[in-house]
């Protein structure tokens, strides 16, 4: 088996020259962040294992479009569900945002329980 690994001299010992491949620059987003903060502070194995596998940052931008997605597919079923409709939101545009943000809510506490802060 052929070693390419380089070394360098620190006092009495070697050290590996370690480095990760250049990753894509793609911003991760709100569910993406929190994911690597949970990750980072309650599951630090996982967290340091998918970074030396280079698979940390293509893992929490699946979770950030994942997440995204299921909020937009909650959202229009939940507010349904609450008989919250354009009738109301002409009516009543005030009672109409406090019930849109209620279910938002909602549905994010639905989100960051099943994706975000699960392992």
């Amino acid at each position: 088996m052929e070693n390419n690994l380089t070394y360098t001299r620190n006092g009495d010992y070697l050290i590996p020259d370690l480095s990760l491949s250049e990753q894509p620059e793609k911003p991760l987003g709100k569910y993406g962040r929190m994911r690597k903060a949970y990750l980072k502070e309650h599951r630090p194995l996982i967290y340091n294992q998918l970074l030396m596998t280079e698979k940390l940052y293509p893992h929490l931008w699946e979770i950030d479009e994942t997440a995204n997605s299921r909020l937009e597919q909650m959202m229009p079923q939940l507010a349904e569900s609450a008989g919250v409709t354009e009738q109301l939101k002409a009516q009543d545009p005030m009672k109409w945002v406090g019930l849109m943000n209620s279910l938002k809510a909602q549905a994010e506490e639905i989100i960051l329980r099943e994706l975000v802060y699960t392992y």
